[in-house]
């Protein structure tokens, strides 16, 4: 299932469940244990990494169609796609990242994917779930009682030890105390 070299696990949910904010957690918690992470999160609005006023977004808008902002702490590049593509690959997007440097890739959406995935899961939001149909589904994050069974197991918000031990037994990491 998984086609990249390197290990990834998926948080899935609708916009306002917390995956952000328990992504955060988990990987400062996972950072802590000697586990270099990677991000990678799909979005399906627009956005910019630079502000207008911004030598590198002016000249970006001005139709450069690749730019690279880089210092000696970070380097980005934007890419402008000329012409709106479909949506992005996870399998293309995890080949940009140097596996060299990581041991783990966190991604956030992609739900449709087939790729090991966390959903967390809030009642006040209103939606149905997704693990009833998507196998790949490992784990329910939810203070509230899982809508359906059977379902995968639950672990609380609170959590984040046990969650990153599960991520860990699953993708086969071993951490470095």
């Amino acid at each position: 299932m998984n086609r990249s070299p390197l290990p990834v696990i998926g948080f899935v949910a609708p916009s306002g469940t917390g995956k952000t904010t328990l992504i955060r957690r988990l990987l400062s918690f996972l950072r802590a244990q000697g586990i270099r992470v990677g991000y990678l999160k799909h979005t399906h609005h627009r956005f910019d990494l630079d502000q207008p006023g911004k030598d590198s977004f002016e000249v970006r808008s001005a139709g450069a169609s690749q730019v690279i902002l880089a210092s000696r702490l970070r380097w980005a590049l934007l890419v402008e796609n000329e012409q709106a593509l479909p949506e992005p690959d996870l399998w293309a997007m995890l080949a940009r990242f140097d596996p060299t440097t990581l041991d783990l890739v966190l991604a956030e959406g992609f739900k449709h994917e087939r790729y090991p995935k966390i959903e967390v899961y809030r009642a006040a939001i209103n939606q149905p779930p997704l693990y009833p149909q998507d196998p790949d589904i490992i784990a329910l994050v939810t203070d509230d009682p899982p809508p359906v069974m059977p379902h995968p197991p639950v672990l609380a918000f609170a959590q984040i030890e046990v969650l990153a031990a599960l991520i860990c037994k699953h993708l086969g990491l071993s951490t470095q105390p």
